[in-house]
């Protein structure tokens, strides 16, 4: 998806808030830079792309190369400490596999604005009131029926926290298809909240699936941009399932490959795009 007007203020959000956690709020030389950076033609690259390169130059320029990271941690250790109750309720659940893609699903809607100000009480309230959501675009089915008879997957990761219930999914895959060998894909390096190898491996995904990085600093999986490693995992899997929103603006126009999106539409262009209210969860199948 090409970047849109209305992805400014997001854009502006993240680079005061990237700012202000490298220590340079009030840095207007810095804001300046952005700012040209942008007027140079630049925002007609996707909104992942941009998003990645705005927040690698205002990492050069303060030297602060990775500001999400308590963030990251914190959020890790919120839901490695409720995974045992979320891991119990999909096992207890009529059909475990169907929960816990609800479950990686809802966990795409947690607001990692104010760092201190969520914690595990929060995440279970949250999930107790949107439990009972229908989904807005619901191919469960389709996707449990391609995960069978799938030799090789590759599950795309989003952000800290919510990959403990990636986890979950993938032991529910594992059981589903043990033929298929899983690997999971992170980001190449720090950008913002979203995950890369050290978070996935603080949780475990290890336990389950190979990780893999894609190479690149964008909020997404622009494929040009990943590594050469990460394309063969890609073009050899059989079924790709992609989570979060930055992953789906990435990959919604590729073609020739089974992608499933896992997500929560918190978006108004994403949602007006799919045809959807904002804040739907959906669980949609690729057209190609």
């Amino acid at each position: 998806m090409r970047f849109d007007a209305y992805c400014l203020p997001c854009l502006m959000h993240q680079v005061v808030k990237v700012a202000e956690l490298s220590g340079e709020k009030e840095n207007e030389t810095l804001y300046r830079k952005v700012f040209e950076h942008l007027a140079e033609g630049r925002l007609f690259r996707t909104a992942p792309e941009l998003f990645g390169e705005t927040v690698a130059l205002i990492a050069e320029e303060t030297g602060c190369k990775d500001p999400y990271r308590e963030t990251r941690s914190h959020f890790n250790r919120i839901f490695l400490q409720l995974l045992p109750k979320f891991d119990a309720a999909i096992s207890a659940a009529a059909d475990p596999f169907a929960q816990a893609v609800r479950y990686a699903i809802m966990g795409n809607i947690i607001d990692f604005g104010q760092v201190h100000a969520f914690d595990s009480d929060d995440v279970l309230r949250f999930f107790h009131e949107a439990d009972a959501r229908e989904y807005a675009i619901d191919e469960v089915e389709s996707l449990r029926t391609a995960l069978k008879g799938a030799g090789r997957v590759l599950y795309l990761g989003d952000n800290c926290g919510e990959i403990c219930l990636d986890k979950l999914l993938l032991k529910q895959i594992r059981l589903l298809a043990p033929q298929a060998k899983l690997t999971f894909g992170v980001r190449g390096a720090p950008i913002i909240n979203d995950s890369i190898e050290e978070d996935a491996r603080f949780v475990g995904i290890d336990e389950y699936a190979e990780i893999i990085s894609n190479g690149s600093i964008c909020c997404g999986t622009i494929l040009p941009r990943t590594s050469e490693a990460f394309r063969a995992a890609y073009q050899v899997a059989d079924v790709v399932i992609s989570k979060g929103q930055g992953n789906y603006e990435s990959l919604n126009d590729e073609r020739g490959k089974e992608i499933y999106f896992l997500l929560m539409a918190k978006c108004a262009i994403i949602a007006q795009k799919i045809g959807v209210p904002v804040n739907s969860q959906l669980c949609m199948k690729s057209c190609g």
